[in-house]
């Protein structure tokens, strides 16, 4: 035969084996074990009946001079990876079937391992087998390699085999020099044979689901989909919070909001990945933890003013060192860590970066310009703001699901405390002190604002206190209804009655749901206090003094009677200069936060909505209306 047909003949035989090679890397079942295995071709094997045999390195020599079918080199190459993800090159294994012989591995366990192989071949189903087999026998590995070391093995099975006239699994070579110590690197192939046998259910599952018209369901799962199965599986801090979460995984809702690898929404329970990101399962398990934290402590809703997107950065500061801190998968390059500020609250970090905004504003998290914190609690004019920077004015990734409300806070401190007592019991490593504290808090969380504003009228507005008198009998008591007692009556002389005063912003930008709310409670707590009437002063451009108003009909004089800026301090100077207004009398302020420098003499109290910022440090208490 010519130098030339004999060229051409070895690049068919190339060619076939490398087609081969390429149909079993396509395999959702064992394409994960292909990547991480290695093809001989230069050993080679010798013998007619020769195909290839595996080690437990994971390298396949292949006898490159047969001539085959890319599907029957598909076939082989199914064989020997499914020898490698059903463990039978385990030293731990081979060495309790005791097959350990002088000359390697014995054939007699080779060959039982061969028929689990073809069982299993039969399911996945990868190339076609090159020549018609029998049907395998019963029973597992070392019940078939028992049974034929005293009966021998029958001669229809030793086909199974695609190492010829020597066994498929071979001895690991032993390396020319290894040092004393040395321990020789296991693979845990058995873990990537199910990581491929979970791919291919999932992949069934997204077919039958698009079959049924319900595409998306049951998409196959990647590195991030892993990644939030982990925390359920193997970290209990963390474990319930993402059994909560749904990942979305969409690359529009990335690029429209600027999301370069993750953000959440913590009032919808959800985390938008971008899945143009290159990270490993590790950094994944990190960036996932990163967002669920954020989540889970409401960092969303602990703005209270402040700089959205430097509050983002410095809660980014305390929750990347707390992971850092217990080890949770690995960081991702450029993530915003510092050692300096270790053991500071997001609030001592918020007020660190204020003191430099210039070099702040350039610190990027997670989801970049937008920050990795998605929610309502943007104002709507920063997020018009943010659309129009984007040259289009699409919705939030949730709008479409606005009606759906859970009590996502309730959800987040169960799942939380009941996280941290789980990682403490299981002892599954230490938790930062800092972390801690916060997860203890959620147990006793702030008053809300409206039973805040009744201590305050409870502390500020005194009511006068009734007295018990023989004048007005009493016989309610049931134990001794024959005996009168003390019946309690008000003063009759003439007493100063309790009042307080009420500056209101009734500019164009008060919300009508923040007045409705802070002057029903208003109502109600005064009328509990017995306050007959409160001073009422309204404020937009100027000042108006309505004089003393009944506390139930506050609400129904309010009137939005201004536009513009709102300046407070002339009705605030009328309270305090009034003379039939008690010089002890306190004052309640409330407003929207538009509005200019306010400075009170006495006892005062300011209500704002929930996000809004005062333009100064109120020296008073602040009541943040939700």
């Amino acid at each position: 035969m010519s130098r030339q047909a004999d060229a051409k003949r070895r690049e068919r035989r190339k060619a076939a084996v490398l087609a081969g090679w390429g149909a079993v890397r396509d395999s959702v079942v064992l394409g994960r074990l292909a990547d991480i295995v290695r093809i001989d071709t230069r050993t080679g094997l010798t013998g007619v009946d020769s195909w290839g045999v595996v080690d437990g390195q994971g390298t396949i020599t292949v006898n490159a001079e047969r001539d085959a079918e890319p599907a029957e080199w598909a076939w082989v190459f199914a064989h020997l990876l499914l020898h490698l993800g059903l463990g039978h090159t385990d030293t731990d294994r081979v060495a309790e079937a005791g097959a350990v012989t002088d000359t390697g591995i014995d054939p007699v366990y080779v060959t039982a391992c061969c028929v689990a192989v073809t069982r299993f071949a039969e399911i996945v189903r990868v190339g076609r087998a090159p020549d018609l087999l029998p049907e395998p026998p019963g029973g597992d590995e070392l019940s078939l390699t028992r049974r034929w070391r005293e009966a021998g093995v029958p001669a229809e099975f030793l086909a199974y085999g695609t190492g010829g006239d020597q066994p498929c699994l071979v001895p690991t070579p032993t390396p020319a020099y290894r040092p004393r110590y040395h321990q020789p690197r296991r693979t845990a192939w058995d873990e990537f044979f199910a990581a491929g046998l979970t791919d291919a259910a999932t992949e069934a599952m997204s077919r039958a689901a698009e079959s049924r018209g319900q595409a998306g369901i049951g998409r196959a799962r990647r590195e991030w989909d892993r990644a939030l199965s982990w925390f359920v599986s193997s970290f209990p801090l963390l474990g319930a919070v993402a059994g909560g979460f749904t990942l979305v995984p969409d690359a529009e809702v990335a690029r429209a909001w600027d999301i370069s690898v993750a953000a959440v929404s913590p009032e919808h329970g959800e985390i938008y990945v971008n899945p143009l990101a290159t990270l490993s399962a590790e950094e994944w398990r990190f960036v996932l933890a990163h967002e669920m934290l954020h989540a889970a402590l409401r960092h969303d809703r602990r703005v209270d003013g402040r700089d959205p997107y430097l509050w983002n950065v410095a809660c980014d500061y305390v929750i990347n060192g707390w992971l850092v801190a217990m080890g949770v998968g690995h960081a991702p390059d450029g993530l915003l860590h510092d050692q300096r500020l270790t053991d500071l609250s997001a609030e001592s970090v918020y007020d660190t970066l204020t003191t430099d905004l210039r070099r702040s504003r350039k610190l990027a998290t997670l989801g970049r310009a937008t920050g990795d914190v998605l929610g309502d609690w943007l104002s709507e004019p920063e997020a018009e703001r943010r659309r129009a920077s984007r040259r289009e004015r699409r919705p939030t990734p949730w709008a479409a699901d606005r009606a759906r409300r859970v009590d996502l806070d309730e959800f987040y401190r169960r799942a939380l405390t009941q996280g941290l007592e789980y990682q403490h019991a299981s002892d599954r490593g230490t938790v930062p002190a800092g972390l801690e504290e916060e997860i203890r808090a959620l147990d006793h969380p702030p008053l809300p604002w409206d039973a805040q504003l009744a201590r305050w009228f409870d502390e500020h507005v005194r009511s006068a206190e009734p007295r018990r008198t023989y004048a007005r009998a009493s016989r309610r008591q049931a134990a001794s209804p024959g005996i009168p007692r003390p019946g309690r009556v008000r003063p009759e002389e003439l007493t100063s009655r309790p009042t307080f005063g009420v500056v209101l912003d009734t500019s164009g930008s008060m919300d009508t749901e923040l007045l409705g709310k802070a002057l029903g409670a208003i109502a109600s707590y005064a009328t509990a206090r017995d306050v007959p009437a409160a001073r009422v002063v309204f404020c937009d451009a100027v000042a108006y003094d309505a004089g003393y108003l009944p506390v139930e009909l506050i609400a129904g004089r309010v009137r939005v009677r201004g536009r513009g800026g709102t300046v407070l301090q002339p009705g605030v100077t009328l309270l305090e200069r009034a003379p039939d207004f008690p010089a002890d009398g306190p004052i309640l302020v409330i407003t929207d936060g538009a509005c200019d420098v306010v400075r009170v003499r006495r006892e005062h109290a300011f209500l704002v909505p929930a996000g809004a910022r005062l333009p100064f440090t109120p020296r008073g208490p602040l009541f943040r209306v939700r």
